[in-house]
């Protein structure tokens, strides 16, 4: 296909010829080949599903996009086989630091891994492409998946049970017949526009400049971020690390600038000597500039089409959230859709699907939005609330926790998620229905590669049948992290997720638990 000039090559793939046939019928489309697409296809395909991949590139593209990918993300990778190779590639960290006008030491500092004895990091910094790369490397030892690079959707009709999709590839055109369509063609969603979908939300009037630059250097694996520092005076600003010796600069630059203007090297090259020194040497790889929304559709369910990451909603970058949402996106959709495609749960389980990834965004949009306001406030009153919340934070403990610099990623939990079966017994410290499994050390390895992609029940001393038990009376520190009570036993969905806890288990409990979180009770 014809390359964009504006849109930089990392890995080309070159154009997939049309099929030989005009029609076909196939039962999963994934429309996008980014890494929520990718990580989709991967976790389907894993589970014996046919899966097609169409994406409007013929390569995968270099540039300014997601770096940070938290834990649960990697948990998710993990599973699916690519999380070594993802931390490999990556730069590790646990560590965030903020710093506050001319201060050199940090005002306040965080550790984002405080549970210990896991086996993924807190989090990984590692540019897209690489994420990508390592994906499409692990999809392409699947007979049953096939990505079609250069093929781009032009239209698509809707009914009650499937989809009808127009795809372009070069100069020819063909129609796919698709019992289901998974649109994760981002923030510019194709499938989005032409069903006529769009948007909810806040689009915050701001602009920040990215500068991604290459030099060699000794400076920690860390997060930095300065409120109104002397080198971007009344503004934000930020650096991250990345593999390859590449960092990320983040500036916030305000309202009403010129943003061609801002992208020029010669513009872009001050901000980073003030940040970094005037004798520093370094080569631009990226420079952008984005203006961000808070924004979701309303609905993620519509029939046979199911929308993921970007294209079902969108927020800040500050606290990692887009893309790690998006992965989110991908692990709660695809043991739902594989049971469905199995006959085993009715088309409906996919409520679940649009109740709980709306949960995720909604968390992740407030969250973003008031790391945004926080950052950048737009009055004198909100400018003299943080600027107070900062100088408290420099010399009292109790007001750390209230600097918000963009709260990083963390796993959302489904409090009201229809799968879970409430507690009978309140007093738990353990991870409630709807959380996440914690990991920790268990039989030699790690317990969330025990647990697996199946349902599975973590026990102290007591057994059920028709699954999986894992008995941890003999990991003490698993016991202390789920809280598990002799006799007492957790419920572990398919996406390592908790469906059910009890103290007193018994078979007819745990089978009515299991059930409701296959969506067979309503």
């Amino acid at each position: 296909m014809k390359k964009d000039p504006e849109i930089p090559v990392w890995r080309a793939m070159g154009p997939t010829p049309a099929p030989e046939t005009a029609r076909e019928a196939i039962a999963v489309l994934v429309v996008g080949a980014g890494p929520v697409g990718l990580t989709i296809a991967l976790d389907l395909a894993q589970r014996g599903n046919r899966v097609t991949i169409v994406n409007r590139l013929d390569f995968v593209s270099a540039g300014s996009k997601a770096i940070c990918f938290a834990k649960r993300s990697l948990d998710i990778w993990d599973r699916l086989g690519v999380g070594a190779a993802i931390v490999a590639k990556g730069v590790v960290w646990e560590t965030g630091k903020v710093f506050w006008g001319n201060k050199s030491e940090p005002i306040y500092q965080f550790d984002l891994l405080p549970v210990k004895n896991q086996k993924m990091p807190a989090f990984v910094n590692i540019q897209q492409y690489h994420v990508e790369s390592i994906l499409i490397d692990a999809l392409n030892r699947y007979e049953n998946v096939d990505i079609r690079w250069g093929h781009s959707v032009r239209d698509i009709e809707v009914g009650e049970t499937s989809a009808t999709i127009h795809v372009a590839a070069g100069e020819a055109e063909y129609f796919v017949d698709a019992d289901w369509v998974i649109a994760c063609d981002g923030a510019r969603s194709t499938v989005r526009t032409t069903m006529g979908l769009d948007f909810e939300g806040r689009v915050f009037e701001d602009n920040f400049l990215i500068a991604d630059i290459k030099m060699n250097g000794d400076r920690p694996s860390e997060r930095w971020f300065w409120f109104d520092p002397p080198f971007n005076p009344g503004q934000s600003a930020l650096l991250h690390k990345q593999p390859d010796d590449v960092w990320r600069l983040d500036f916030q630059l305000g309202w009403g600038i010129d943003r061609e203007a801002a992208v020029k090297p010669e513009n872009v090259e001050p901000y980073v000597r003030a940040m970094l020194g005037q004798d520093v040497v370094f080569e631009r790889e990226w420079y952008s500039i984005y203006t961000f929304q808070c924004r979701r559709m309303s609905r993620f369910v519509h029939g046979p089409v199911i929308f993921a990451g970007d294209a079902a909603h969108l927020v800040s970058p500050f606290g990692a959230r887009g893309c790690n949402g998006g992965i989110a996106d991908a692990d709660n959709l695809c043991w739902k859709l594989d049971l469905i495609l199995r006959g085993t749960a009715p088309s409906t389980f996919l409520e679940s699907y649009n109740v709980e990834a709306i949960a995720t965004a909604d968390e992740n949009i407030l969250n973003s939005s008031r790391s945004t306001d926080f950052m950048s406030p737009k009055t004198a009153p909100a400018t003299a609330l943080r600027d107070a919340v900062l100088e408290l934070a420099s010399r009292y403990a109790f007001a750390r926790p209230m600097v918000n610099s963009g709260r990083l990623s963390t796993a959302v939990n489904y409090t009201a998620s229809p799968l879970s079966t409430v507690d009978e017994d309140r007093n738990w410290a353990g991870p409630s229905p709807g959380s996440p499994a914690l990991d920790g050390p268990y039989d030699g390895g790690w317990l969330l590669d025990h647990v697996g992609t199946e349902f599975a029940l973590l026990t102290n001393g007591t057994e059920c049948q028709g699954m999986k038990n894992l008995d941890l009376s003999a990991s003490p520190i698993l016991c202390e992290r789920f809280d598990l009570s002799r006799g007492s036993a957790y419920l572990i969905r398919p996406d390592q997720i908790v469906a059910a806890r009890w103290r007193h288990p018994d078979q007819n409990k745990v089978d009515a638990a299991r059930q409701r979180a296959s969506g067979l009770v309503s």
